[in-house]
């Protein structure tokens, strides 16, 4: 049974081998794509971010981040960042994991959440999103270059909790 719960520092070593071969490919992620994995680490444990794990009896299977959108007049909008194991791909743990943090978000006091960069070619979690409720509301183009496809756009993404 996967259980999502707030990640701990035993936890570190297998979100690095989930979160590290996904920022790497340089395809979803707007960050520097040469992280060593101590940056890498350091980059999803920022001090803004509160960090969880899907665990399944032991083996983390997935990870996400929920922070402040922005800061000040901004804070009451929530902002997240996904990822899932190759293993466990198509199981619907990111779609758990999106609920799971829209609750969390909710408890805190956070009146939306917006994901600022979703990657047009990432068409999985563009529909997935879609299917939580999220609205595209802002087209960037050819804001992100892709490793494989060039100058793509990337979506602003909104959904009201």
């Amino acid at each position: 049974m996967t259980t999502i719960r707030a990640a701990v520092d035993d936890d570190r070593d297998a979100i690095l081998s989930i979160i590290a071969p996904v920022l790497r490919a340089g395809e979803t992620y707007a960050i520097d794509t040469d992280l060593s994995d101590e940056q890498i680490l350091d980059y999803w444990f920022m001090p803004a971010h509160a960090v969880f794990v899907a665990d399944d009896s032991g083996k983390i299977l997935g990870t996400y981040y929920l922070m402040a959108n922005q800061r000040g007049g901004g804070k009451h909008v929530a902002n997240c960042g996904y990822m899932v194991s190759p293993e466990a791909q198509g199981r619907g743990l990111a779609q758990a994991m999106c609920e799971h943090s829209q609750g969390i978000a909710k408890n805190r006091g956070f009146l939306a959440m917006q994901f600022n960069h979703v990657v047009s070619t990432n068409t999985r979690a563009v529909a997935l999103w879609q299917r939580l409720g999220f609205e595209i509301v802002g087209t960037l183009p050819k804001a992100f270059r892709h490793p494989v496809h060039g100058l793509v756009d990337s979506y602003v993404m909104f959904k009201t909790l």
